[in-house]
Protein backbone atom coordinates (compact mmCIF):
# COMPACT_ATOMS: atom_id res chain seq x y z
CA UNK A 1 0.00 0.00 0.00
CA UNK A 2 1.37 3.40 -0.72
CA UNK A 3 1.85 6.04 1.36
CA UNK A 4 0.36 9.57 0.62
CA UNK A 5 1.44 12.69 2.58
CA UNK A 6 -1.32 15.00 3.89
CA UNK A 7 -1.12 18.81 4.77
CA UNK A 8 -3.88 21.05 6.57
CA UNK A 9 -4.61 24.48 4.94
CA UNK A 10 -5.66 26.35 7.97
CA UNK A 11 -3.43 24.74 10.87
CA UNK A 12 -0.68 23.44 8.61
CA UNK A 13 -0.46 20.43 10.18
CA UNK A 14 1.33 17.64 8.11
CA UNK A 15 1.15 13.77 8.33
CA UNK A 16 1.62 10.63 6.09
CA UNK A 17 -1.05 8.07 5.58
CA UNK A 18 -0.91 4.72 4.75
CA UNK A 19 -3.89 4.06 2.32
CA UNK A 20 -5.00 1.54 -0.61
CA UNK A 21 -5.15 3.19 -3.77
CA UNK A 22 -8.42 2.55 -4.09
CA UNK A 23 -9.35 4.18 -0.69
CA UNK A 24 -10.93 7.85 -0.61
CA UNK A 25 -8.69 10.57 0.31
CA UNK A 26 -8.83 12.43 3.24
CA UNK A 27 -10.40 15.43 3.82
CA UNK A 28 -10.57 16.24 7.59
CA UNK A 29 -7.47 17.16 9.80
CA UNK A 30 -6.86 14.98 12.58
CA UNK A 31 -5.37 18.19 14.32
CA UNK A 32 -8.07 21.19 13.89
CA UNK A 33 -11.11 18.90 12.50
CA UNK A 34 -11.35 21.13 9.64
CA UNK A 35 -12.58 20.23 6.12
CA UNK A 36 -8.89 21.53 4.38
CA UNK A 37 -6.48 18.26 4.53
CA UNK A 38 -5.05 17.60 1.38
CA UNK A 39 -3.17 15.32 -0.42
CA UNK A 40 0.26 16.38 -1.12
CA UNK A 41 2.49 15.59 -4.75
CA UNK A 42 5.73 13.76 -3.35
CA UNK A 43 8.65 12.02 -4.74
CA UNK A 44 8.15 8.20 -5.31
CA UNK A 45 10.34 5.91 -2.52
CA UNK A 46 12.21 4.38 -5.18
CA UNK A 47 14.74 4.88 -8.13
CA UNK A 48 15.61 3.05 -11.73
CA UNK A 49 19.03 2.91 -12.07
CA UNK A 50 21.76 1.02 -14.54
CA UNK A 51 20.68 -0.63 -17.08
CA UNK A 52 17.16 -2.21 -16.11
CA UNK A 53 16.43 -5.14 -14.25
CA UNK A 54 15.17 -8.66 -15.36
CA UNK A 55 14.25 -12.10 -14.02
CA UNK A 56 17.46 -13.37 -14.12
CA UNK A 57 19.24 -10.63 -12.23
CA UNK A 58 20.34 -11.17 -8.49
CA UNK A 59 21.64 -8.56 -6.28
CA UNK A 60 24.91 -8.21 -6.22
CA UNK A 61 25.59 -10.46 -9.03
CA UNK A 62 28.65 -9.65 -11.27
CA UNK A 63 29.45 -10.56 -15.06
CA UNK A 64 28.27 -13.75 -16.41
CA UNK A 65 30.79 -17.14 -16.39
CA UNK A 66 32.38 -17.44 -19.09
CA UNK A 67 31.37 -20.14 -21.05
CA UNK A 68 33.86 -22.56 -22.14
CA UNK A 69 36.54 -21.91 -24.82
CA UNK A 70 35.65 -24.05 -27.30
CA UNK A 71 38.92 -26.72 -28.59
CA UNK A 72 39.55 -27.17 -31.71
CA UNK A 73 39.99 -30.77 -33.31
CA UNK A 74 43.22 -31.66 -35.16
CA UNK A 75 42.98 -33.17 -38.58
CA UNK A 76 43.46 -36.79 -38.71
CA UNK A 77 47.52 -37.58 -39.32
CA UNK A 78 49.02 -34.71 -37.86
CA UNK A 79 48.38 -30.69 -38.28
CA UNK A 80 50.03 -30.18 -41.60
CA UNK A 81 53.04 -28.19 -40.68
CA UNK A 82 50.67 -24.96 -39.24
CA UNK A 83 51.32 -25.55 -35.72
CA UNK A 84 53.79 -24.29 -32.95
CA UNK A 85 55.71 -28.03 -32.87
CA UNK A 86 56.95 -27.66 -36.65
CA UNK A 87 57.84 -23.57 -36.25
CA UNK A 88 61.89 -23.49 -36.39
Amino acid sequence: MPIYEYRCDSCGFQKEHLQKMSDAPLTSCPSCNQGTYVKQVSAAGFQLKGTGWYATDFKGGGTPAPRPAETASAPAGGCGGACACHAG
